[in-house]
């Protein structure tokens, strides 16, 4: 180690270097990655740097010397290794990180370095296709016009930080030519107009607007500059390491639901190619507040769901990560015909491709479309059966809906009880078991208190057109099962759920159902914010019991 390195050391155990001092270490970095000044002084300094709380909005020159310093690790002989060693470093041996900023400053780091990877096309703008014409198929190069040096204004590329956000939202002003990024573009005459869906009021992503029709993409090859190329590589595969931990998960799922990419990054095959890793970690955890971050943050905005669909820009594979996101979204989704809806009239294409190669979700997609009646069309309506009765998996599914078909006409009869009430410690096989025997048309009246009943008898509850009262007291009916039925039951006037383990996440879907009048949620979950929004969004609601809860 250099006599100065040693003197400046010691200063740097409990202070971030400075601007100036910055700049010195970047320039060192990347003239001498493979020097011990990187990792025995530079490494406690950038520690520090990511674990505390950062706003490289004002200090850029922490952020870029971070940046430097990663891309200098990935030089050493073990590269990715070393960058993968520190990656662990970072989180601790644990399965929860104890410092809660290295998350957050580690997406800001990559973001930046991989927009610098694309700045000097991102900066030639004027002659680079914009997403939708990359969509919708674009002149060839020699019909655009010839590069000139244009002066731009466009924002930083540091869209995490949120101490940043007034001080990155800054425009700047810098003077563009394009050199190293060469890009061919090849027109297509497949592209079709996107539909577009009424946008609804829920406060949850409405998945009709989230499902919107992505155009065939045009062939668009993107070639970096090596250095830039390896920067690009060394970054992504670090979002991909932040993907492999569950605790950083969540947080990094929503860090990345804006798509905080530039365009010419989502047009790069090599770019989508990689980061599906990460997206495919999103569609495989079962957290729905991880697997939500698939969808758009707004109507109107394409998300990854859109981006890896077939027909979307980033899609590779002829739909098996799309079939992937519809099986984890239709499990969590309790807006299931409006689910239903979206994908048949979006992508009701690779749904019947998909399923005629056997792909079971899709299979099981295309059933409840004919279960739901959400196809009108007739002749789509045989098409559809032709495709199920193509394959062992779907010929043996579409029977099964054809005898429960049979099944729900038998119940829905007229005829049968007004009222019904089951003994005490009754189960959801028994329930099943009885509503089978005969016609229950006009059951108005339910009582399942004090039974052993669950969520699954949800699926049993939603065949009684009749049904206006319903009294779950005491059982263990959860959230999945008010999910089901506040689609369905929607002229239901009575609900009892008091002493069930229902919570807020179950509870605020029933603010769609507008015929309830009489509502029991003594000693649930509920909490006073859901309480307000029921009251707010049930006009009808006259009798309330919030007892033992948090509304109380």
């Amino acid at each position: 180690m250099s006599p100065g390195c040693k003197a400046i050391a010691p200063l740097l155990e409990n202070n971030h270097p400075p601007p100036d001092l910055c700049e010195f270490f970047c320039k060192h970095c990347r003239e001498r990655p493979r020097s011990m000044v990187v990792i025995e002084v530079f490494t406690p300094v950038v520690q520090r740097i990511l674990k505390h709380n950062m706003d490289f909005g004002k200090c850029p020159r922490l952020r870029l010397f971070t940046q430097e310093y990663i891309l200098a690790l990935n030089e050493l002989n073990a590269g990715m290794e070393v960058v993968k060693k520190f990656i662990q470093s970072m989180h601790g041996p644990t399965g929860h990180c104890p410092h809660p900023r290295v998350l957050p400053n580690l997406v800001a780091v990559c973001l930046a370095a991989i927009y610098s990877c694309y700045e000097e096309f991102i900066n030639s703008r004027d002659n680079s296709p914009s997403l939708k014409e990359i969509r919708n198929g674009c002149q060839q190069p020699c019909d655009r016009k010839p590069t000139l040096p244009l002066r731009l204004l466009h924002p930083s590329p540091d869209l995490v930080s949120q101490e940043a956000t007034l001080s990155e939202a800054r425009l700047k002003s810098v003077v563009v030519a394009s050199s190293e990024i060469h890009v061919e573009v090849e027109r297509t005459s497949t592209a079709k107009p996107a539909l577009t869906a009424s946008a609804g009021n829920d406060s949850e992503p409405n998945l009709i607007d989230c499902l919107m029709v992505s155009p065939a993409c045009s062939t668009m090859s993107i070639e970096l500059g090596p250095q830039a190329d390896r920067t690009l590589g060394c970054y992504v595969e670090i979002l991909k390491l932040l993907s492999d931990y569950d605790d950083w998960r969540p947080s990094l799922a929503s860090l990345l639901q804006p798509i905080p990419f530039p365009k010419e990054a989502l047009a790069h095959e090599k770019f989508t190619k990689e980061l599906k890793y990460v997206i495919q970690r999103f569609a495989e955890d079962p957290r729905q507040e991880v697997h939500s971050c698939l969808l758009s943050v707004r109507a109107g905005k394409d998300g990854w769901f859109q981006l890896y669909s077939p027909g979307g820009v980033a899609c590779d594979d002829d739909g098996e990560l799309f079939a992937s996101m519809v099986h984890i979204l239709m499990g969590s989704c309790y807006k299931t015909k409006k689910f239903l809806l979206s994908l048949a009239e979006n992508k009701l294409g690779p749904c019947m491709l998909l399923a005629l190669r056997g792909n079971q979700t899709m299979v099981e997609i295309l059933c409840l479309m004919l279960e739901y009646n959400i196809i009108d069309n007739n002749d789509t309506q045989l098409q559809i059966i032709s495709t199920l009765e193509s394959t062992d998996v779907g010929k043996r599914m579409y029977e099964q809906l054809c005898d429960r078909q049979r099944e729900l006409k038998e119940l829905q009869r007229k005829g049968g009880p007004t009222r019904l009430t089951l003994p005490s410690k009754s189960t959801d096989a028994d329930l099943a078991r009885l509503l089978s025997s005969g016609s229950f048309g006009n059951l108005e009246n339910l009582s399942l208190a004090f039974t052993n009943v669950t969520s699954a008898c949800a699926e049993h509850l939603i065949k009684l057109p009749s049904l206006k009262q319903l009294n779950l007291w005491s059982t263990q009916f959860g959230d999945a099962g008010l999910r089901l039925l506040s689609e369905h039951l929607t002229m239901l006037q009575v609900l009892n759920l008091c002493e069930t383990p229902v919570t807020d996440a179950g509870l605020l879907a029933l603010s769609s159902m507008k015929s309830l009048c009489s509502l029991n949620m003594n000693s649930t979950k509920l909490s006073a914010d859901t309480y307000e929004d029921l009251k707010a969004k049930l006009p009808n609601l006259k009798e309330v019991d919030v007892r033992y809860t948090e509304a109380w």
